[in-house]
């Protein structure tokens, strides 16, 4: 798949040329859900250019330098749900991204342990969507990138967020409002499900990540087996939890600080990631 499709993207305005950077890796690629937070996350970008689009999938180009190295980074809202994920993160693969992580939010199953203010690094995700299906079959786990989850661990221990981050498999639903708020006529069926996942120590639900590691992981081995000694395809992602007890907390400013924190940490990864990267700028 990747460098596979259309010369340009069906649903963005940006081409292979808006990709390139660091050398011949490309841009790193962050993913929030929604527009405005990709607008707020360009804030800590320099030299920034706006590609817009009439869907709001506006691609923020800038870079951010780390003990001076100068690393190129790319934003744009995945949207929301798994569909919305296909669309935007095959497109992006599509024209080189090899680098993608999903910055976004998801409520605790964990509440005892994981609460409101803490950062959740998916491990795998629990594919209890139809998107990622359509790709792969059921029986087959989607894992995010081990350099990926290498880096994160080792930035929680230099930025002392230990006992505020963890990592572990997390849940991707098609349905908030029948699966986590309990609407419809299967609510008891769902009710079932969801302890069935928290007995089982899932940590998280949100709805976008399986489906991007699916596209990750299948955009992966197909890079790996065109060659052995490149780049690769990596991502994963890293979610602010804003609901415990409640699916979503009333405390707005600890949301709010609590997806700050989630985003200075995103950049903290990419810049020890593309340390690792180096030899590719």
């Amino acid at each position: 798949m990747h460098g596979s499709g259309p010369s340009k993207p069906l649903h963005m305005n940006i081409d292979s040329t808006h990709i390139t950077g660091n050398g011949t890796l490309g841009r790193y690629i962050l993913l929030p859900g929604s527009d405005g937070r990709a607008a707020e996350m360009a804030k800590r970008l320099q030299d920034v250019k706006i590609i817009e689009h009439n869907r709001r999938h506006n691609f923020y180009l800038g870079h951010i330098v780390e003990n001076g190295q100068k690393i190129d980074i790319g934003i744009m809202s995945s949207g929301m749900g798994c569909p919305s994920m296909d669309i935007i993160a095959t497109e992006l693969l599509q024209i080189g991204a090899r680098r993608i992580i999903r910055v976004g939010t998801a409520g605790s199953l964990q509440p005892k342990t994981i609460r409101v203010g803490h950062i959740v690094v998916p491990t795998a995700a629990v594919r209890d969507e139809g998107t990622s299906r359509h790709y792969i079959d059921p029986s087959i786990p989607v894992l995010s990138s081990l350099d990926f989850l290498d880096v994160t661990r080792r930035v929680a221990k230099e930025k002392g967020l230990e006992r505020k981050l963890s990592l572990g498999l997390v849940h991707t639903k098609d349905s908030l409002y029948a699966r986590e708020f309990g609407q419809g006529p299967l609510v008891e069926k769902n009710k079932v499900y969801m302890d069935h996942l928290k007995a089982a120590g899932v940590l998280a639900s949100e709805m976008e990540c399986a489906q991007l590691l699916t596209l990750i992981q299948n955009a992966d081995y197909a890079a790996r087996g065109e060659d052995t000694e490149g780049p690769g395809v990596r991502g994963g992602a890293i979610l602010a939890i804003v609901g415990d007890d409640d699916p979503f907390t009333d405390n707005t400013q600890l949301v709010s600080d609590t997806v700050n924190a989630t985003i200075d940490f995103g950049y903290h990864v990419i810049a020890a990631w593309a340390k690792g990267d180096s030899k590719w700028f």
